[in-house]
């Protein structure tokens, strides 16, 4: 048996072709099962498609590579939840497309990073990080705060995830740069309108202080203020899924 799997290692073409084959199987014995579970991702109350200002902050956010070091994905372990809190439910993802678990930990988890500093700490350490955090590695992105957001392929965004499941109507994706206007404004008048659509958990505020016009930051700093916050995991059953 030794001597016959020797001279497949020899072959490189046959060792890779048994490799494939059995990386197949391995992959459809763990993935076909979740085509025929029903609630193969729970449901769970509050979760809600981001917002235009929250979806443009997480392209940002994939667009800057925030993911290579930063995971949102909060293990069971109890150092995690310890760290962190409460563990990550796969329904937190439902709407995300790709999905931003990650895998590397240079900075900390940022799964439930929503409202555990100010915006104006989130604006100070993206523009110096080390300023804020001492020794951090991150690199600085002052950039932000002075590019305005380009709105004009916001509904061409909305219509692709909304083919992909996230259910964005007709009215969200027409209306996607004003509602979009609407959050980054605190002073605007027809703000209801956002929240009728959203729900009630949508911060609308000036996020990086400068009420002038939306920029990056705003975007940026809109989506991390999210994150975690849609579900109330207190009255969560130990039932629920994790990633």
């Amino acid at each position: 048996m030794l001597e016959k799997h020797q001279k497949l290692e020899r072959n490189s073409l046959a060792f890779t072709v048994m490799i494939l084959i059995v990386a197949s199987i391995g992959g459809l014995v763990e993935i076909a099962p979740l085509f025929t579970i029903e609630n193969t991702v729970e449901k769970v109350e509050g979760m809600r498609p981001y917002t235009p200002l929250e979806q443009v902050g997480r392209d940002i956010y994939i667009r800057e590579g925030c993911y290579a070091c930063h995971s949102q994905m909060i293990r069971t372990l109890r150092s995690d939840v310890e760290r962190y809190g409460h563990f990550s439910l796969a329904a937190e993802s439902m709407y995300d497309h790709p999905f931003q678990w990650g895998s590397k930990r240079t900075g900390p988890d940022l799964a439930r990073i929503g409202g555990k500093y100010s915006d104006a700490w989130h604006v100070a350490h993206l523009k110096a990080p080390r300023e804020v955090v001492e020794g951090s590695v991150m690199p600085g992105y002052a950039f932000l705060a002075e590019t305005t957001v380009d709105t004009q392929k916001l509904p061409y965004v909305l219509r692709a995830l909304s083919r992909v499941g996230v259910p964005y109507t007709e009215t969200q994706i027409k209306d996607a740069a004003r509602d979009l206007a609407r959050q980054a404004d605190a002073e605007a008048e027809d703000e209801d309108v956002l929240t009728e659509r959203y729900g009630d958990k949508v911060n609308i505020r000036d996020f990086d202080g400068d009420p002038k016009r939306v920029t990056e930051m705003d975007a940026l700093v809109a989506y991390l203020q999210v994150l975690g916050t849609l579900v109330d995991t207190k009255t969560l059953k130990s039932g629920d899924l994790v990633r």
